[in-house]
């Protein structure tokens, strides 16, 4: 009615619902915004500070006493701090106990009688009476503000890595198939525990429910045995396709054929016995019927299938192997952080590497999403 006042719970349930999307969206706006920062800014705070001036305490190391130049009867070392990098120096030393000793513009004596002077653009120059000698270059601890930088190195260093487009192409071989088959198998499962009538379907609904909580981790291994022996009785070789494809086949039919089998018995009875009365086998009522109009619940099983297959490892490292070949996107992303993890940063950029296919999925077909997960709540009249 005009001029009616809303409920309290509707304020209550829209404040939620911003809670729930801000919950979700703040970390993948903070994720997005890393991959674009400068490495360096990134290893020294966090993404909400991107947008202002961020101090860091660095060391560098400065050239070696061989490229020392002869001025005015004194030898000269110099650079630049900031290497060509915007920021302004705020304090520097050259003992890791007191690393801001010194502000810019000052001047550090070092302890075999060299002088050490930095100013506030990051300049600096060592000046001694005598040759300087000595393999390495000095250490400069110095505290700049540097202003925020963005940059694309991040996806670059991920992108040009070797070997990653051999490991999308595997990924994609991976998820393709193991989305489709388990499609097709569930489809005539679940309309046949839907609408056909045998002795014993009620039990294999009740089994069907049952294996939606058996643990991959708990099944892998014997799967892996099984799938082993019987491929060596018949010839075929152990690491292949076909078994990573019947794995995930087999760990996503429970889910498929449930949530199906819901959606098809929820389909109105009539359309089914018009058919039978025309003359349609269970076939045809299938495929012309039950098919079509089944699209929905056939996306919503895809998309999380998809989902799964894209973005697993452990399935693919124990089917398919570590190898150079046979390494999926997720595998060969993780060797690029190395043995201790030492290009962490890059974590960022591989992770919206990894998700543009799937949110291309995701979109195409996130219009029947909610229709198939609400499979079965509402019966057709």
């Amino acid at each position: 009615m005009p001029g009616a006042t809303r409920s309290p719970l509707t304020f209550v349930v829209h404040l939620s619902v911003l809670l729930l999307v801000a919950l979700w969206t703040l970390p993948t706006a903070g994720l997005l915004i890393s991959s674009l920062r400068d490495k360096d800014q990134l290893a020294v705070s966090g993404w909400w500070t991107a947008l202002s001036t961020s101090t860091q305490n660095v060391v560098f190391r400065a050239p070696s006493p061989e490229t020392q130049t002869e001025r005015d009867g004194k030898f000269v070392l110099s650079g630049n701090l900031l290497e060509g990098q915007q920021g302004e120096v705020s304090a520097f030393g050259f003992n890791s106990r007191d690393p801001a000793a010194f502000q810019p513009g000052q001047t550090a004596e070092l302890n075999d009688g060299e002088k050490l002077t930095v100013k506030a653009d990051g300049s600096f120059e060592i000046v001694s009476d005598t040759r300087m000698e000595g393999s390495r270059g000095q250490r400069i601890f110095y505290t700049a503000a540097v202003p925020p930088r963005f940059t694309l190195d991040n996806y670059r260093e991920v992108l040009s890595a070797e070997g990653i487009g051999q490991s999308f192409i595997n990924s994609l071989t991976v998820a393709i198939p193991a989305t489709i088959i388990p499609i097709l198998v569930a489809a005539f499962c679940a309309y046949a525990l839907a609408w056909m009538k045998f002795p014993g379907r009620a039990i294999l609904i009740a089994v069907v429910v049952g294996l939606l909580v058996v643990p991959l981790q708990m099944s892998l291994i014997p799967l892996l045995k099984l799938y082993n022996g019987v491929g060596a009785f018949f010839g075929v070789p152990a690491k292949t396709y076909v078994g990573i494809w019947l794995a995930h086949m087999g760990f996503g039919l429970p889910l498929a054929i449930y949530l199906l089998r819901n959606y098809m018995a929820g389909l109105p009875k009539e359309i089914m016995e018009s058919a039978r009365v025309d003359g349609a086998s269970d076939f045809d009522i299938f495929v012309k019927i039950i098919l079509p109009l089944s699209f929905p619940a056939l996306a919503s099983f895809a998309i999380f299938q998809f989902l799964w297959t894209w973005n697993d490892l452990l399935v693919a490292i124990v089917f398919l192997g570590t190898g150079n070949d046979e390494l999926v996107l997720t595998g060969r992303l993780v060797n690029l952080l190395g043995s201790r993890g030492g290009n962490w940063e890059i974590l960022t950029a591989s992770a919206f590497i990894t998700i543009i296919v799937p949110l291309v999925v995701f979109f195409a077909l996130q219009r029947y999403l909610v229709r198939g997960l609400l499979a079965g709540s509402v019966k057709g009249g």
